[in-house]
This record gives C-alpha cells, sequence and structure tokens, in this order.
C-alpha cells in the first residue's frame, strides 16, 4: 500500500487526466516546482502561503508528473528525503511547504471521530456476540448530543478516582473492560455509588462503553494474552463459542405426492416460510421431504404440516448445531512446546501481569520444582469454567476456597493473582490495536487511577 507522509497524505489529491503519459524525471519536477500547479485543497488557506503561490494559475503537468512517478517509481513519493531534499529544497518552496505541512498537520489534529464510529472499531476489535449471556456488554452511557471522540480512556474498572481523572482530562469516552452496569437499574439515584458516576458521566457529556466477556473470549483477546504469559505452546479454547447466526431447525416429513408439496408449499409461503427443500422418492411412492427453518418460524411450519396426516406422523424436527467459531470461547488450554517448572510459570506470570506477588496452591504431589506440561487459564474469576479441566496447572484472578481444594485434590497447581490483575495488563494491547483503526486526532490513553482494590501488605 502505497504511504505519503502523513500531512501530504490527508492533502494531496491525485487527478486522472485524458492525455498521453508525460514522465518528467525528479530533476524536472523539481524545477517544475518554481510555477507549482498544486490543487487549491493542497495550499488553501492561500494567504498563509506567500504571494507566490496566491498567484499561480494552476494546470495539469504536476498531477502529470505525480501520475508518472507513481507508475514508474512509487516508492521514491514514500520517501521522506524525496520531499525533504528534493522539490522541498527549491527556494521559492522551502518555507511555504513548511508552513503549509505544519498547517495540515494542525488542522487534522483538531478534528474529532463519530462516537458510532468508534464504537465500529471497538466492536471489530471484539464482537459483542462473543459475551456471555449473562453479560451487560456494549454502549452503557449514550451522552443525549450529537457526540464527537477526541479523548478514550481504557480503564479495568469504572471508579470514583478513575471518573475524576476522565473529567480532568475532558474524555469524550470511557472504555472499562467490566461494565459499571451491570444489574438492571429501576432508578438513578445519589445513594448508589455505580448510579452516581452514571449519572456524573450523563452530566459531563462522557460515554461509557464495556467489551468485558466479549474481549475475553475473541482470538487474540484476554485469555490469549494471559496464557501467552506462559510461555509458547498449542493452545485450545475450553469453552467453544458458536455462531451468532439464528437458530435452524432440519424439518423432515412425507407427502403422498407432488400435488400435496405444491398445496403445502403454498400454505407455507402463506405464513412466511420460505420453503427451500429437497425431495426424494420412498418405496410407497411417496415423497421425502427435508427443509431447514428458522426458529422464529418453526411453530407456524409444524401448525400448517399438522393439516396432513401424512406430514403429521412422518413429521422429524432436528435442531441443527450453530457452527463453531475457531479460536473463540471462554477459557484457554496450553500444551507447552517445552515443559516449565511450577516456580518458573510463577516468576514469568508475575513479570507478564507486573505483580510483585501471587499466590499460589501446590497440587497434590507436587512442589515448586514439579514440571509443568500442561496450563489453563480464565481470566477474572475462573473457577466455573476452569472446573473439570484437566491440566498441571490452572491460573486465573480468583476461585473460591473449594474450588481450589478441589483443584489441589485432582492434583492440580493453582496460581490466583486476584481478580483485575490477570486483565488489566491486556489494556495496552487493546490501546495499541485501537490506535491503528483510530486516526491520529483520537488520543487513547490508559487510566493511572485504576487499580485493583486488594492488596498484599
Amino acid at each position: 500500500m502505497l504511504m505519503f507522509p502523513g500531512w501530504l497524505k490527508e492533502s494531496l489529491r491525485l487527478v486522472p487526466l485524458p492525455c498521453k503519459s508525460v514522465f518528467w524525471s525528479t530533476r524536472s519536477l523539481i524545477l517544475s516546482a518554481r510555477h507549482p500547479p498544486f490543487p487549491h485543497s493542497f495550499l488553501s488557506p492561500q494567504k498563509t502561503l506567500g504571494s507566490d503561490f496566491s498567484s499561480l494559475s494552476f494546470n495539469k503537468q504536476f498531477n502529470a508528473s505525480i501520475h508518472s512517478l507513481l507508475a514508474l517509481s512509487p516508492s521514491l513519493l514514500c520517501s521522506p528525503s524525496f520531499w525533504k531534499e528534493s522539490l522541498f529544497s527549491a527556494p521559492c518552496l522551502s518555507s511555504s511547504f513548511s508552513q503549509s505541512a505544519s498547517l495540515f498537520k494542525s488542522s487534522h489534529s483538531c478534528k474529532s471521530m463519530d462516537l458510532s464510529n468508534v464504537l465500529e472499531v471497538l466492536e471489530q476489535l471484539a464482537p459483542l456476540s462473543l459475551a456471555e449471556p449473562w453479560d451487560n456488554v456494549g454502549l452503557l452511557v449514550e451522552p443525549s448530543k450529537a457526540h464527537l471522540v477526541k479523548t478514550v480512556l481504557l480503564t479495568n474498572d469504572l471508579t470514583v478516582p478513575v471518573m475524576e481523572e476522565a473529567e480532568q482530562m475532558n474524555c469524550d469516552l470511557i472504555v472499562s473492560y467490566h461494565p459499571p452496569l451491570f444489574r438492571p437499574i429501576k432508578r438513578l439515584v445519589q445513594r448508589d455509588w455505580k448510579q452516581r458516576l452514571a449519572i456524573r458521566a450523563v452530566e459531563a457529556g462522557i460515554a461509557i462503553y464495556s467489551p468485558h466477556t466479549a474481549l475475553d473470549s475473541v482470538n487474540g483477546g484476554v485469555n490469549d494474552w494471559l496464557i501467552g504469559g506462559v510461555g509458547s505452546g498449542n493452545v485450545s479454547v475450553l469453552s467453544q463459542a458458536l455462531s451468532s447466526s439464528p437458530l435452524i431447525h432440519k424439518v423432515e416429513f412425507t407427502v403422498k405426492n407432488q400435488e400435496e408439496l405444491d398445496i403445502i408449499r403454498a400454505e407455507l409461503r402463506e405464513t412466511a416460510v420460505n420453503l427451500q427443500y429437497t425431495t426424494s422418492r420412498s418405496d410407497s411412492d411417496g415423497h421425502n421431504v427435508c427443509f431447514t427453518c428458522p426458529d422464529s418460524k418453526l411453530a407456524t411450519a409444524v401448525q400448517t404440516l399438522s393439516q396432513y396426516a401424512t406430514s403429521t406422523k412422518s413429521l422429524t424436527i432436528l435442531q441443527v448445531n450453530k457452527p463453531p467459531l475457531p479460536g473463540c470461547g471462554q477459557g484457554r488450554r496450553s500444551t507447552l512446546n517445552e515443559p516449565i517448572s511450577i516456580a518458573t510459570a510463577v516468576q514469568r506470570i508475575k513479570v507478564h501481569l507486573g505483580l510483585n506477588h501471587v499466590r499460589l496452591a501446590l497440587g497434590a504431589q507436587h512442589s515448586l520444582e514439579s514440571q509443568v506440561t500442561t496450563v489453563a487459564v480464565c481470566a477474572g474469576s475462573g473457577g466455573s469454567v476452569l472446573q473439570g479441566v484437566k491440566a498441571d496447572l490452572f491460573i486465573t484472578g480468583e476461585m473460591s476456597h473449594h474450588e481450589v481444594l478441589d483443584a489441589v485434590a485432582a492434583g492440580t497447581s493453582v496460581i490466583l493473582s486476584d481478580h483485575s490483575n490477570s486483565e488489566r495488563g491486556f489494556l495496552s494491547v487493546l490501546k495499541d490495536r485501537m490506535a491503528v483503526h483510530l486516526p491520529d486526532s483520537v488520543s487513547v490513553k490508559l487510566s493511572q487511577k485504576d487499580r485493583d482494590p486488594l492488596e498484599i501488605i
């Protein structure tokens, strides 16, 4: 992909010319710059560029030269040295182009991005359809006025200190990994701290978005990042995510003849059931019919078929399993390429999470020097996801006392980092990924006030 200098990319418009290609050498192009025929948009506003530019008549030669250079040596136009040492070295252009570049860069950095466009980027990175059914993800607080975004604040938890931080930086959007609004709310009042935060966000015009378990589940998300801290290996998903496509049923039945089939088809069409079917002859000269039906239309289809004795007696309904989404789902299990000791695993995960301390429960017959070949992880609270999984080591944020006892008795060691410590480090990865998809005008920042409420002292 051809890349121009940032300010030039925003401003240069190459115009197709209905004439023969004319190749100018770099030297000719430099000479032509003494009377450059740039488009108005490239140099506007003209008053900042000097009288030499404002009095020039535009022509097609410069555009033709650029097109020719693109065809013969596109890398030349990608080179900063070309613009700096060649074109910008022209005496009458050096100062003006410097002003123009600064002008365009400054103008571009002042632009904002519509909230809906930022949300599209977030959903591309972690589709909300991957979230667990019980979760509350997506846009949780939306300002009433048209909302432009210049500053995004990433946090693991939206707390009072984080909200104060957001207000001080004039934040437009808070992306809180954990949803600050989780349970249904019947009223917004000041006596509940989470409701107070929601009210403050509305009053300040700050949107709030949460990806939570969608970010856990997505391929390359929180759980993949967490298990990567132990070492490379063959990684699989513990609880496989399935396609979010509507539930479909396979319906099979028999009709006496083609005439009856045509009648049934017509009746189903009247009830908005589009019958895409296959038929085959049976030994009794009837027709075996098979079609797929969305869950929302199944009852209507069955009611129609029940009017026909042959169809009713032979009716079979099977639910079609949704296809799995490779690499997506809750929890991960890795068979390490190179076995490591439990002590090494502890040290690696501390470094990966940026922690001085973690909690360790050694499995039955385990010591710090015991070898770890298989590791299972679940970001946050992993007791339910890890239950029954066969692995030498579990890594998660928290498990209940009895869940740890069960794992130890089964010969699995357990590392606990505390809930949010198993998740927070991924925010820097999310920040970098967002930066790739967002313009430079949108600033993405990590909260400096966000931290796990528990400390080991």
